[in-house]
C-alpha cells in the first residue's frame, strides 16, 4: 500500500500529463503539488498559471475536466479508490515567487548581485 505522501507524487505526475495533454496551451500550467485526505476520498491538485491573467480562465478549464482527469487517472492507476478530485491555484507558491522577486530587487539595489 502507498502512503498518502506516495499517492500525492503519482496524483501530481497523472495530472501534469494530463494537462499537458488536454491544455491548449494558451497559458503554461504546472502542477505544483497533490495533496490526498486522510480517508483517501478528496484530492487537491495545486498549480501555478502563467500568464498570471488567464489564471481564472485555466481553473475552470480544469475544474471543467475533473470528470475526465478522475477516468484518466483510473485508467493508469493502480488504486483501489479513485478521489474525487479539485483544483486550486497555488497561493503559497506564487506569494514564494513574489517574495523572491522582492528579494532579488533589493540586493540588486544594494548593488549586490550573487
Amino acid at each position: 500500500m502507498h502512503t498518502l505522501e506516495q499517492r500525492a507524487e503519482l496524483l501530481k505526475e497523472f495530472a501534469a500529463e494530463y494537462i499537458n495533454q488536454t491544455s491548449n496551451r494558451q497559458s503554461l500550467i504546472t502542477v505544483t503539488n497533490a495533496t490526498i485526505s486522510k480517508d483517501g476520498k478528496r484530492a487537491t491538485m495545486y498549480v501555478t498559471v502563467l500568464p498570471e491573467n488567464l489564471e481564472d480562465n485555466a481553473l475552470h478549464f480544469l475544474k471543467r475536466q475533473r470528470k475526465e482527469f478522475h477516468a484518466y487517472v483510473k485508467s493508469k492507476a493502480h488504486m483501489k479508490r479513485i478521489p474525487f478530485f479539485d483544483f486550486a491555484l497555488d497561493t503559497g507558491e506564487k506569494n514564494r515567487q513574489e517574495i523572491d522577486a522582492l528579494e532579488y530587487r533589493e540586493e540588486k539595489k544594494n548593488g549586490r548581485n550573487e
